[in-house]
């Protein structure tokens, strides 16, 4: 698989409900930098599995929209929307907040990914339209 098909393949898969995610899509030593609202931190392999088994507890499904999808060699630049249904309501999907991430890939798994975040506001129409006009 290319890097954009394993980078798709994996926003792609269960992650609300799947535990073999991350041993199928992240190499062992892999390494997460991800700024967001709350400031940076540096995930490894151990976080990011208990960072996915803390969210499979509050959420029945994840969902994410494309806007770009970039692949340049072993690297894929993203930017995406992430939705989500909570487990005290099911029924109604919900904007979590927006993403650009640079994943590097090595071995067929995402090796380095290098993220920023911020929280979506259902509320800001500029912001929200910035982001549905160009679905992948």
């Amino acid at each position: 698989m290319s890097a954009v098909e394993i980078v798709t393949s994996f926003y792609q898969s269960d992650l609300a409900n799947d535990d073999n995610v991350i041993p199928d899509f992240f190499h062992e030593e892999c390494e997460l930098h991800w700024t967001s609202s709350q400031g940076f931190v540096l995930l490894t392999y151990n976080d990011i599995v208990n960072f996915f088994k803390d969210t499979r507890k509050s959420y029945t499904n994840l969902r994410f929209e494309f806007t770009h999808l970039i692949e340049a060699g072993d690297s894929v630049s993203t930017r995406h929307t992430l939705f989500a249904k909570t487990i005290e309501n099911p029924d109604s999907e919900v904007v979590l907040a927006h993403f650009s991430t640079i994943w590097e890939v090595k071995d067929g798994k995402l090796y380095r990914g290098y993220e920023i975040s911020h929280q979506a506001n259902e509320n800001d129409s500029a912001s929200m339209k910035s982001y549905a006009e160009r679905k992948i």
